[in-house]
């Protein structure tokens, strides 16, 4: 994902709703109630012969709210693919992915009809009376020009699309995660200066107008203890970012790094940006990341790693908001050791996530 940025400890591509998502919303009785039907076939690949068995919308049983308040989408990647697997008798791997499609994930907003996706996926969340979980991941310049390169085209493009996003939440619950990287990439310097202060004024005001919605949580993304080793080089960006009306940042977003370390990174970080909260992506950090250090690209698909702890609120810390699956387990980083392009659904990864899981019975 990095290229020529080599030499650090790197996040991971993710590019999962630069697939082309789309959210459809039918008004249904003469009082008017919502369902939302949510087609996801950018992310799973599927063509237009999978819809007769790969879907299975309307069947996903929600957690419970006390544990963790986030809607889980009957038709995801995971959701199809377990669907798949029944349709041709392959109980034992459609057990292994159930795992996944039975946890809330994060959506990933992408470019076309970002109005239309928010409002389908935050109605959708509404009609069972769950949350949304959404990353917004659109930032100019993003990733710098890597596996997850693109992108708004420039400042005004970027706004144009929040505003759209903004006008789709409106008044539904969601939590968002604001542009993974954005602020770890100005700090370990792969975004090129004259960038800086575009994106800063971007981060600032996306978080003016969330927090003007009136149940909207966000967090801004601070990258993870390997990456930005140093948690005080972290302070004045959030700072510069909006962290002061920001709900709290996150941590670990697509990456292995264990909970426990970030768990103590985070209260580092807290303790400097005035005691915010923060929330740790725990999606596929149940083995850690990968052993070695001769591996550049040791962040991209990762063999032996494994689902971590399952999505919660009841994180036994009061600084821990949420461990959230921020990640979609069982998409690709990019196209390495065998991957298909980032944020493709990677049945093989997939499968290999959750029974390592299973192994080490998380």
């Amino acid at each position: 994902m990095y290229g020529s940025c080599t030499g650090r400890s790197r996040h991971v591509a993710r590019t999962r709703t630069r697939t082309r998502t789309r959210t459809r919303i039918r008004a249904l009785s003469a009082a008017g109630a919502l369902l939302s039907c949510v087609v996801l076939s950018g992310c799973f690949g599927a063509s237009k012969g999978d819809s007769d068995h790969a879907s299975l919308a309307g069947q996903a049983k929600q957690r419970p709210k006390s544990t963790i308040p986030y809607w889980v989408n009957p038709d995801g990647s995971a959701a199809r693919q377990v669907a798949a697997y029944r349709k041709k008798g392959a109980d034992g791997e459609a057990r292994l992915i159930q795992k996944i499609a039975e946890q809330p994930v994060a959506e990933w907003l992408g470019v076309d009809d970002p109005e239309g996706q928010a409002r389908g996926f935050t109605a959708a969340a509404d009609h069972v009376n769950r949350d949304a979980l959404l990353v917004f991941y659109n930032i100019p310049h993003r990733d710098c020009g890597q596996y997850s390169k693109g992108g708004a085209a420039d400042g005004n493009a970027y706004r144009t699309w929040l505003d759209k996003v903004v006008r789709g939440i409106g008044g539904r619950r969601a939590t968002v995660i604001l542009e993974p990287d954005a602020l770890p990439h100005v700090v370990d310097g792969c975004t090129p200066k004259q960038f800086h202060e575009e994106r800063y004024d971007l981060l600032t005001g996306a978080v003016d107008k969330l927090k003007g919605l009136p149940r909207t949580k966000v967090y801004l993304d601070a990258g993870n203890p390997h990456w930005i080793k140093d948690p005080r080089r972290m302070v004045e960006p959030l700072k510069r970012a909006g962290i002061r009306k920001a709900d709290g940042f996150a941590l670990n977003t697509s990456n292995y790094q264990t909970t426990q370390e970030n768990r103590a990174y985070g209260r580092r970080l807290s303790a400097l940006t005035g005691g915010k909260p923060f929330v740790i992506d725990t999606s596929r950090n149940g083995n850690g990341p990968a052993p070695g250090k001769n591996d550049p690209q040791a962040w991209c698909n990762p063999k032996g790693r494994a689902l971590g702890e399952r999505p919660t609120t009841d994180t036994g810390d009061k600084l821990v908001d949420a461990y959230l699956w921020i990640k979609r387990p069982g998409e690709s980083d990019g196209t390495c050791k065998g991957g298909p392009t980032a944020g493709r659904w990677w049945p093989r990864y997939a499968l290999d996530l959750a029974r390592n899981a299973n192994r080490k019975d998380s």
